[in-house]
């Protein structure tokens, strides 16, 4: 019969601990080992997709905080790289024109100049920004992933339309507010005339819309180069008689 005197000592179980810590060791290797065979499985996948044609397009840009999807090295052609990161360039100036220009209005607000010239500037932000992503960058970017010639003819309207607004900031014609919702060089020496401080930011501004300018200009002479030498200008042209054709029979 077993003793149950409380007094006596009872046998325990004791487990080794180096036996636990090594079990868990096995689990999170067993882990790790499966999250990588899903990486590798999802790799495939999308790089079977980017062969037939799909993309995946998957925010990552920037890295801290992503809000688009941007991957050159990887998804542009190695001889389209130079001018896709200029091109990239030329939408990030435009961002930076654009906040310099509500830096050069508030100024002038600031200043007697009025408030209605810095809601311009900031719609023009707001507006401006975004409409260059989705008007002609992505376009753009995806004309070279994909080689498209509607993508192409896309982005060269509204590139253009980004080359005239770019000249308007930068020469700012006494149109609305004397000009002065723009930095450009006749607004700045309007505003030098009547406060020097204020004009040095109006002439920080011009000198950005001209770089801006004249970097866009080599952007779509290329674009417009590679567009002819690989023969999707006539493919467009023969998309659009086509649909002319077929407009006019209906």
């Amino acid at each position: 019969m077993a003793d149950n005197n409380p007094f006596c000592p009872q046998e325990e179980d004791h487990v080794n601990p180096f036996s636990e810590l090594k079990h868990k060791e096995r689990e999170l290797e067993a882990k790790e080992a499966e999250i990588r065979r899903r990486e590798e499985e999802v790799k495939k996948k999308e790089e079977a997709l980017a062969r037939a044609g799909v993309f995946l397009d998957v925010k990552n840009w920037p890295a801290f905080f992503p809000i688009m999807h941007h991957d050159i090295a990887n998804e542009i052609p190695d001889y389209l790289h130079r001018m896709q990161y200029v091109a990239f360039a030329t939408f990030l100036g435009l961002a930076l024109c654009l906040f310099w220009n509500v830096i050069s209005v508030s100024a002038a607000s600031l200043k007697g100049a009025g408030i209605g010239i810095w809601f311009l500037a900031v719609i023009y932000l707001m507006i401006g920004v975004p409409g260059a992503y989705f008007l002609w960058y992505r376009p753009l970017y995806r004309a070279c992933r994909k080689d498209s010639a509607f993508r192409f003819g896309w982005f060269f309207i509204f590139y253009m339309i980004h080359i005239c607004f770019c000249i308007f900031a930068a020469v700012a014609p006494p149109i609305f507010y004397q000009g002065l919702s723009f930095p450009g060089v006749l607004s700045a020496l309007y505003v030098m005339s009547r406060n020097g401080y204020v004009g040095i930011f109006y002439l920080v501004g011009f000198g950005l819309f001209c770089a801006e300018t004249l970097l866009s200009i080599w952007v779509i002479q290329r674009v417009y180069r590679y567009f002819r030498g690989t023969g999707k200008a006539a493919e467009a042209k023969s998309r659009a008689a086509r649909g002319t054709a077929m407009a006019a029979v209906s």
